[in-house]
C-alpha cells in the first residue's frame, strides 16, 4: 500500500512513557492534514482546517488531544492531554515506522 493515496494514514501503537494517558492513541486512523489538505474530522461553519487553527500540520481528528507539533501560543499550545501537573510541554519526540 502507498502512503500517498492513503494520505499517510497514521496507525498507533505500542505508548510507552511518563506523560500520563496515552493520548496519541485517539489519533489512530487519522490522514495527515495541513494547511492546504485538510483530512481532518473538524466540520464547523468557520475555519475548519485544524492544521491552520493550530499552526501546524498533524493526524487530527477534530483537533487534537496531543498537540505536539503546534505553534506555541496558538489554540491550544503545546500540550499532551492528562500529563501529570497539566502544564504545556516544553519539548516531544516522535519515533514513526513506515511499513
Amino acid at each position: 500500500m502507498q502512503a500517498e493515496p492513503t494520505n499517510y494514514m497514521l496507525h498507533v501503537g505500542g505508548y510507552s512513557g511518563n506523560a500520563g494517558r496515552d493520548a496519541f492513541n485517539s489519533h489512530d486512523r487519522m490522514m495527515f492534514t495541513t494547511y492546504d489538505r485538510d483530512n481532518d474530522r473538524l466540520k464547523t461553519a468557520e475555519n475548519s482546517n485544524c492544521a491552520v487553527i493550530t499552526g501546524g500540520g498533524f493526524w487530527y481528528g477534530g483537533c487534537a488531544e496531543c498537540e505536539v507539533n503546534t505553534v506555541r501560543g496558538v489554540a491550544g499550545d503545546f500540550t499532551w492531554e492528562g500529563l501529570p501537573g497539566g502544564k504545556p510541554l516544553q519539548s516531544s519526540r516522535m519515533w514513526l515506522m513506515c511499513l
